[in-house]
């Protein structure tokens, strides 16, 4: 019994110096701290609203240009699919046993095309491709799938005037733990 109560005192007495031991944090002598410039090189990605998006516009017919030369590889001549995921067609879907989710059938908004298309393609070679060229692929898909018409030129206000097919298909987590992001 006085073996455990000891053991009792002896956490009790241990516990802030373990505390003050945790908040300092590990110091292992690499690295330095991100600079405002580094983080803002870094912070690129675009709300589904639009807010975000960068100067400059596309058209459908220098993205059909561009998707041959830089995606077809992967994702076919007209986005129908490879290597690649399909990016065209399954509208109708989605409520189906096998649904085909497409950037006309799946995606809600228009401008986290553009902000994936930026982030993460061509997949040799991410981020290598300017705004303009990123709107112009953009308008492109957007043309595959019927949602933009051939001599449609988009920039920012164009892609976030875009309706998606499937904007209403996501529906909140309405799970207590979830913290939902301010909108």
């Amino acid at each position: 019994m006085a073996s455990s109560k000891r053991r009792v005192i002896a956490l009790v007495m241990a516990l802030p110096l373990l505390a003050a031991a945790a908040e300092a944090g590990p110091r292992y002598g690499l690295g330095r701290p991100a600079t405002q410039a580094e983080i803002a090189a870094w912070d690129i990605d675009i709300d589904r609203d639009g807010r975000k998006l960068p100067p400059g516009s596309g058209s459908v017919a220098q993205g059909r240009t561009l998707f041959a030369a830089q995606c077809a590889g992967c994702h076919g001549a007209k986005g129908e699919g490879g290597s690649g995921e399909r990016l065209v067609g399954g509208g109708g879907s989605l409520a189906s046993g096998k649904p085909v989710k497409t950037v006309g059938s799946f995606w809600p908004y228009a401008p986290t095309l553009f902000d994936y298309i930026r982030r993460a393609m061509p997949l040799n070679a991410p981020q290598s491709l300017t705004n303009a060229e990123v709107y112009a692929v953009s308008a492109y898909v957007l043309h595959l799938n019927g949602l933009v018409p051939d001599d449609a030129v988009l920039d920012a206000a164009a892609l976030a005037a875009i309706r998606m097919p499937n904007r209403d298909g996501f529906v909140p987590d309405p799970r207590p733990d979830v913290q939902r992001a301010s909108r």
